[in-house]
């Protein structure tokens, strides 16, 4: 579970500022999937979404369900981000958005903040994957952005409402967002950050994986080397690379 001081942060008194969206609906993981022409991913990572003993995979959501028609791609990385991550995040949101694609990520602090706002005053279309019901705001400073965009693009969550908030919701939160996403570009992350959950699941389901070249290339990581091996897996030098992987 968060410990307190997130907790109170996500639930308390600025959370309660929140005005979670009036209209919600559910539909399957599995319908999503095959509406919106995506692999399914393997059964045995379905199972991982799965409560235990339900048939489907439930996601829960506000907004623009077609906006998964796009092309989707997921920018995703640190909550520390450096000066030149902000600019990278930035840079990449908006020529995504001007190339019509839908930007996605989790609307955490950090990478995920500047690529929802950037494709936002990009004019373009932004989706949210989040580790919370949609009925709840985390981090309490994206409250607003978070009602922007179940106002004005798509908010999605595999947990119900009343479900309790777990650090290990944050790993199913990324699960999902790489089944729903054509690629994911990394943009900055440690060897210990979670993100690197979200590039395991690109590889196990065939999802294109991309690492920002100047994260490929610092000497101070190692991990960045044990996913380049894959195939759908590539260095990121430009978004017009990018690009051309996905509509090839």
């Amino acid at each position: 579970m968060l410990d307190r001081a997130e907790k109170s942060d996500s639930m308390g008194s600025k959370a309660s500022r929140y005005r979670a969206p009036q209209q919600s609906r559910t539909v399957t993981l599995q319908f999503l999937l095959q509406k919106f022409n995506r692999t399914t991913g393997s059964d045995k990572q379905l199972d991982l979404l799965r409560t235990y003993g339900a048939k489907d995979v439930f996601i829960h959501y506000a907004g623009d369900i077609d906006l998964l028609s796009k092309l989707a791609v997921s920018i995703v990385g640190t909550r520390d981000i450096s000066e030149m991550g902000i600019k990278r995040a930035r840079k990449l949101a908006q020529e995504l958005a001007d190339a019509g694609v839908l930007v996605m990520s989790g609307l955490a602090k950090g990478v995920d903040t500047v690529a929802h706002t950037a494709a936002i005053s990009a004019g373009g279309a932004t989706a949210a994957v989040i580790g919370t019901p949609i009925n709840k705001s985390y981090p309490a400073e994206n409250a607003r952005l978070q009602e922007e965009i179940y106002s004005d693009h798509l908010l999605l969550s595999p947990f119900e409402e009343g479900s309790v908030v777990f650090r290990a919701n944050f790993p199913k939160r990324n699960r999902v967002m790489a089944l729903l996403s054509d690629a994911t570009v990394i943009v900055e992350a440690s060897d210990t950050s979670g993100t690197l959950h979200q590039a395991a699941e690109c590889q196990r389901n065939g999802r294109w994986l991309f690492i920002m070249k100047s994260v490929a290339e610092d000497p101070n990581l190692t991990w960045p080397g044990k996913f380049l091996n894959h195939p759908k897996t590539k260095v990121l030098a430009s978004t017009r690379d990018l690009l051309d992987a996905l509509r090839r």
